[in-house]
């Protein structure tokens, strides 16, 4: 099984803590978010993985050489931050060679316990095109599935403007993840260039009436490590045993 972990961002929100390394190499605990996500893929049976990396990029490449997962590791750099969407359609060829297995795009400062086996399951006998994780939480942006769990739109807010792509008797506003399933067919109708989100892309494959959809996540321990007060909360939920 493959994976891709999304390590490129600049951190902003991490500052200072990613004044002088990427924000892979953070750490919480004792360990860093990037052995945290690489223990946990490979725990799921994932052991081929590429990590894209741009903001300190040198220091995530020292670091891999430096440790061993037991996993075959690669790294794609990127001269331009090329955003969620442009990153994975860059690797595009490292997943080239098993076009009909689903793999995983994992954001690099996201902690949850989420069954990677159970919603891998449930994206193939959907036969999805993606699967999001999505759970029912407050967040700034929120994407709306309809009755039948497909995406079908999204939404600034609780009470922000609805952007419905198409029709839907009931939509549905839950936030999403950070963690997908993908078919590597989807490189095929990635049309976008340059920097894009994915969820830019999927928006316009849902309104094209591919299958994007969600799989719920409410009954799991997740939290955002996007912020430093995140990886205090963090560290003590590891010390608590509230994530294991």
């Amino acid at each position: 099984m493959k994976a891709m972990i999304l390590a490129a961002g600049l951190g902003t929100r991490l500052r200072p803590l990613t004044d002088d390394r990427p924000k892979a190499l953070v750490t919480v605990a004792g360990r860093t978010l990037l052995e945290i996500t690489l223990t946990r893929l490979r725990a799921f049976g994932v052991r081929e993985v590429i990590v894209n990396a741009h903001h300190h990029a040198e220091m995530i490449v020292d670091y891999l050489k430096a440790h061993d997962y037991d996993m075959r590791i690669e790294v794609s750099l990127e001269e331009e931050l090329l955003d969620t969407g442009g990153g994975l359609k860059k690797v595009a060829p490292f997943f080239s060679d098993s076009l009909q297995e689903p793999f995983i795009l994992h954001n690099v400062d996201v902690l949850s316990t989420i069954d990677l086996e159970r919603m891998m399951r449930f994206h193939t006998e959907q036969s999805a095109l993606a699967t999001l994780a999505a759970q029912d939480r407050v967040t700034s942006r929120y994407l709306l599935f309809d009755e039948q769990g497909k995406l079908c739109g999204r939404q600034a807010g609780r009470d922000g403007k609805v952007e419905l792509l198409r029709p839907a008797q009931q939509a549905n506003a839950l936030a999403f993840s950070g963690i997908h399933i993908i078919s590597p067919q989807i490189f095929a109708k990635m049309e976008e260039e340059g920097a894009f989100s994915i969820i830019d892309a999927y928006l316009r494959l849902a309104s094209q009436g591919e299958k994007i959809v969600a799989f719920r996540v409410d009954e799991y321990y997740w939290r955002d490590m996007g912020r430093p007060e995140n990886l205090l909360e963090a560290a003590q939920d590891i010390a608590s045993g509230k994530y294991s």
